[in-house]
């Protein structure tokens, strides 16, 4: 299967999970499209002074690779920088949350997957 660009759905989300400023997500595929267990599988594009408030996934995994950008994660009770490049496995039960604290848009690939 092959989703082009242009066919994916995009929403935005204001206060995302409690954090500031609004969140752009664009669906690579949805869940219903995917086979495996997985809940999530988009960009997420967060302006500057964008963030994503504390949660966690409760048997569930989430994977976040940094595209562009770069900001301040905290995951599990500690935090650290986060840059283009990197990759992040989070979930677990464990609360985390991401905030863009650059000037330019932190562009996030997130994956969330169920076991």
């Amino acid at each position: 299967m092959i989703k082009k660009k242009a066919e994916q759905e995009v929403e935005k989300r204001h206060v995302m999970r409690g954090g500031t400023g609004e969140v752009t997500i664009r669906h690579y595929l949805k869940h219903e499209e995917i086979k495996a267990r997985t809940r999530l599988c988009a960009e997420l594009v967060l302006p500057a002074g964008a963030s994503i408030g504390p949660h966690d996934h409760v048997d569930e995994d989430e994977i976040y690779i940094i595209q562009k950008g770069h900001g301040l994660m905290t995951d599990g009770g500690k935090e650290f920088t986060v840059a283009a490049g990197d990759a992040i496995l989070t979930g677990q039960g464990a609360s985390h949350s991401i905030k863009n604290t650059g000037t330019e848009d932190l562009v996030v690939t997130a994956v969330i997957i169920q076991y």
